[in-house]
């Protein structure tokens, strides 16, 4: 080929490509795309999940799985409290359009914060604690919880649920309205979970705070950072 040949073919392919700011906006929707059908990243800003997950990770949760499970990791979407759907408007101009650009691409702050809580009761359970040996118990079984760290003091005979102070472990049964989930961390003595309101309690459906089902986004499938760390998380 010629060097007015190949002059010819370098100039058609310049005509071809796409302007840079055009490249750049395919990028964002393809990844807000992504993010909004498939898999969202998300940070973990607190102790209360470890040690199965520790300040700093970043973990892919599956939008496309509708189906949860009892104990899986749950990414939930709320505002200032549990009960509101999202965060009250910013004062700032910048914050809101930050927020905005975050809420349609994923990326940086949205209007929803977002928290991370491991399933216990699913819709309809019976949930309470403890068993004379300090477990939570799901319709009367006691769970097997390896993973629980840190939980709240608890000895049987001197503090426990029936002695005088009550361990602040337990609390009363309570039953998980329909679509909805009830939820704990896994660091139990540093969690502000489903049962916050109710340890120590004797009675009273009223102190706990559910998770509604259209506020999951989806369950957490693997840790991808640190890189040491990355995988799937066993329940």
């Amino acid at each position: 080929m010629t060097d007015a040949g190949a002059a010819s073919d370098e100039q058609t392919l310049r005509r071809r490509r796409l302007p840079w700011f055009t490249e750049l906006l395919v990028a964002v929707v393809g990844v807000a795309l992504v993010q909004a059908f498939l898999v969202k990243p998300f940070g973990v800003p607190s102790q209360s999940m470890e040690n199965t997950l520790r300040i700093g990770d970043r973990i892919l949760v599956n939008r496309l799985d509708h189906d949860i499970d009892r104990l899986d990791l749950v990414v939930f979407g709320h505002g200032d409290t549990w009960q509101e759907r999202e965060l009250p408007p910013a004062d700032n101009p910048f914050v809101r359009v930050a927020r905005w650009v975050g809420g349609l691409t994923g990326i940086g702050p949205s209007s929803t914060a977002y928290t991370v809580k491991r399933t216990i009761g699913l819709p309809g359970d019976r949930v309470a604690c403890c068993t004379s040996d300090g477990k939570v118990t799901v319709d009367g079984r006691p769970l097997d919880e390896p993973y629980v760290h840190e939980d709240i003091p608890f000895t049987a005979g001197t503090l426990d649920c029936s002695s005088t102070p009550r361990s602040s472990r337990c609390f009363p049964e309570i039953r998980v309205p329909e679509e909805n989930l009830l939820v704990l961390g896994d660091h139990r003595s540093e969690s502000a979970d489903s049962v916050i309101g109710c340890r120590g309690a004797t009675d009273g459906q009223e102190c706990a705070r559910f998770v509604p089902l259209e506020r999951v986004v989806g369950p957490v499938v693997m840790r991808f950072w640190p890189i040491g760390s990355a995988g799937g998380l066993p329940h």
